[in-house]
């Protein structure tokens, strides 16, 4: 007759190697013919990595329990010793105990299952309804299925990943009609990743800009939400300033096109959406740039809704080292005069072709727009602008460029009250590009 104690059952199965450290029977209630026997086994895999397995005895059932640890880099410890308390061991495992009394309780375990399947499904309609949410057009982005996202990227192919964030990570993709497409993925059960991604569709479904990144559409049958937007090629500003794709050197009348379109994006964000919304980070790795070289917002994981009859959102200060507000830092109150000093940071580095940060400028001139206003305050202004169009700018150009500078320092005035808005910087650049463009187009503006 076949033995079918748990004893039995339970060491027949356990791997060659493994060596008993330690055994204890609690008392704990999990119905009145249970009683664990926990017994904690260890084996030595290699040098450097050793296997814990707690294998939990009762009266009427088995269950396995493993954790994996690496050591310190001297080897393994020897089999005698844990390098856990016996108190320590025993209270994880009193941890699992109750666990323990569900998988053996077919109700339970199904009540439970059920449980997750509610909150699973509850997750989903929320994400939905987010989803959903009408903008001004009336347009609703699509509900794609995994299915539809993983034959796009080739099941997420890493020969597809375009680049890897605090959210998670982006890949190329193409829709069955050829449309090209790139995929953000929330990391896998990170919340915060998750929620940045539905603030994200919450803020993309109610606008509607060319110089913002199109929201196509988002699949929330995955543990982790995925969003679908539409692909832009050509890289990030950042990348074409001082990154993979900075030679040859932007042209500098490109580079106030860029602005112009980045001004004109988020000024879309501060006056015409309702209500408007604050992108909360704006900086050159967050501007797309497209076939034509043309801007377009991107990243609004971290973006407010603003309240409406209120002046600012109160809230934590979010961003990024050296295009953070200094007085949304000190005083917790979000504006859209904080995105308009992030965005006089990116007008530093389109004219200088320099980081926000750069510790390798020395002590004093780490931050951009630090070390910009003492150049501008030494009458060196000229003196911080890209060498690279530099030598070849004429008066004009240059004229142009110290236009430039001054608007950029206008947006990083320590006190909100003073930095122009949007509005006004994007009209600056429009009538910058237009001195620069000649006479006539100066004119034409001023009729217009």
């Amino acid at each position: 007759m076949a033995d079918n104690s748990c004893e039995s059952q339970t060491f027949a199965n356990m791997p060659d190697g493994f060596v008993k450290l330690l055994s204890f029977i609690v008392q704990v209630a999990m119905g009145p013919s249970v009683r664990p026997v926990f017994t904690l086994c260890q084996h030595r895999v290699n040098d450097s990595l050793i296997m814990h397995q707690a294998v939990v005895q009762f009266k009427g059932g088995c269950g396995w329990w493993s954790v994996r640890g690496a050591n310190e880099a001297g080897g393994a410890p020897p089999p005698s010793s844990t390098g856990l308390s016996e108190d320590g061991v025993k209270k994880k495992f009193l941890l699992i105990a109750s666990a323990l009394e569900t998988a053996r309780d077919p109700t339970a375990r199904l009540s439970s299952q059920r449980r997750i399947r509610l909150a699973r499904e509850r997750l989903a309609k929320e994400r939905e309804d987010i989803l959903n949410a009408n903008n001004s057009s009336g347009r609703t982005a699509k509900n794609f299925t995994s299915r539809e996202l993983k034959r796009a990227t080739a099941n997420f192919s890493r020969d597809n990943l375009l680049g890897v964030g605090g959210y998670g990570e982006v890949y190329k993709g193409a829709l069955a009609d050829g449309t090209l497409v790139a995929v953000k993925c929330a990391k896998l059960g990170n919340t915060k990743s998750t929620d940045q991604i539905l603030n994200e569709v919450r803020v993309l479904s109610q606008v509607n800009h060319r110089s913002l990144v199109r929201l196509l559409g988002c699949c929330v049958d995955l543990q982790q939400p995925l969003m679908v937007y539409e692909f832009v090629p050509n890289g990030t500003l950042a990348d074409h300033l001082y990154g993979a794709m900075s030679q040859p050197p932007l042209p500098w009348r490109r580079r106030l096109v860029i602005a112009r379109h980045t001004a004109e994006g988020i000024s879309y964000l501060h006056f015409s959406a309702s209500p408007p919304i604050y992108h909360r980070d704006i900086k050159s790795s967050n501007i797309l740039l497209d076939e034509q070289l043309d801007g377009k917002v991107s990243d609004f994981g971290l973006s407010r809704l603003a309240e409406p009859g209120l002046s600012h959102v109160s809230t934590c200060a979010q961003g990024t080292l050296g295009y953070l507000d200094p007085e949304y830092y000190r005083n917790y109150q979000l504006t859209d005069k904080s995105d308009v000093y992030s965005f006089g940071v990116v007008l530093l580095e389109l004219l200088t072709a320099k980081r926000a940060i750069d510790f390798g400028r020395g002590e004093d001139d780490v931050n951009l727009a630090v070390h910009v206003q003492r150049a501008a305050d030494e009458e060196r202004l000229l003196d911080m602008v890209d060498p690279a169009m530099k030598s070849r700018a004429t008066q004009l150009e240059l004229d142009t460029m110290k236009a430039l500078g001054f608007l950029a320092l206008g947006c990083l005035e320590d006190r909100r009250q003073n930095r122009p808005s949007m509005k006004e910087v994007a009209d600056e650049i429009e009538y910058i590009i237009n001195i620069e463009a000649g006479p006539a187009a100066v004119e034409q503006q001023q009729n217009a």
